[in-house]
């Protein structure tokens, strides 16, 4: 089922209509819409806050075995900002919002803590999380099932982003059983999902991932990279040219990333 278009100011209506339609973006085009990632500190969250970028994302983990989620990158378990505090911090800005899950155990009270902002966030808000087993995943996915029902019944208004757990090898890619299965799992959502693909293997998996975009017009990719990843401009270029440009976003490190915005004539 692909649902009809949402309306403006929810938390799933797509980064790039709501960015063009509020002047912050020139054009309905994902490479347009500024990311800033790993916000997981006060000073990185005031930093954000502060910058001109339009989605800022997040992972969010329990601390150090309490209920109380916080936001920090595994192996940490601890951090000096909690969730709540970072929701309240970002619900005074403009910006648009993604949270990753590192566990199963932080979806639950993370999602109470969403639900009581609610209506202070009229933007796009994303609940991310790596549900199946993919090229060299060497951590375990969470569970698909468990995850995908816990943030359809809590946050049916949110744009659900869902990937593969990857290593990093050039060369190989997403192959058609982990890209069929996670279409298979996405077929009954009513929500927009964006599937979180890591820039090193879509050049190797192109007719995997156009075919996966085909299913339904609230699908959209939203390429990321690990800081050690090796990958070039080239391949961001092919990229943009085999995709619709409005639904592929990029969430990237420097300096490719000033590089490929450069080489469209974006900034």
């Amino acid at each position: 089922p692909c649902p009809r278009r949402v309306p403006a100011g929810a938390w799933s209506e797509w980064p790039v209509d709501h960015f063009l339609r509020s002047g912050h973006i020139a054009a309905r085009d994902g490479a347009a819409v500024r990311w800033f990632h790993a916000a997981n500190s006060r000073a990185r969250a005031a930093e954000a806050a502060r910058s001109d970028v339009h989605m800022v994302e997040v992972d969010v983990v329990l601390r150090g075995g309490d209920r109380d989620p916080i936001l920090a990158h595994p192996p940490d378990t601890d951090s000096d900002i909690t969730l709540q505090e970072w929701l309240a911090q970002m619900g005074s800005t403009n910006k648009g919002i993604k949270l990753d899950f590192k566990s199963l155990a932080a979806v639950g009270p993370s999602l109470e803590l969403l639900g009581q902002v609610g209506q202070c966030l009229d933007r796009p808000v994303w609940l991310n999380g790596d549900i199946l087993p993919g090229p060299c995943g060497s951590c375990a996915p969470l569970d698909a099932r468990a995850f995908l029902g816990a943030v359809t019944s809590s946050c049916p208004d949110a744009t659900l982003s869902l990937g593969w757990t990857t290593g990093c090898h050039r060369g190989q890619g997403y192959e058609w059983p982990v890209v069929q299965e996670m279409w298979r799992l996405c077929q009954a959502l009513s929500q927009p999902v964006t599937f979180a693909v890591r820039a090193a293997l879509v050049p190797s998996s192109l007719p995997q991932l156009q075919w996966l975009l085909q299913q339904c017009h609230r699908y959209s990719l939203t390429v990321w990279t690990g800081k050690a990843d090796l990958y070039s401009v080239e391949d961001l270029l092919l990229i943009r040219e085999n995709f619709d440009k409005s639904r592929v976003y990029y969430d990237i490190f420097e300096p490719q990333n000033s590089e490929f915005k450069k080489a469209i004539g974006i900034e």
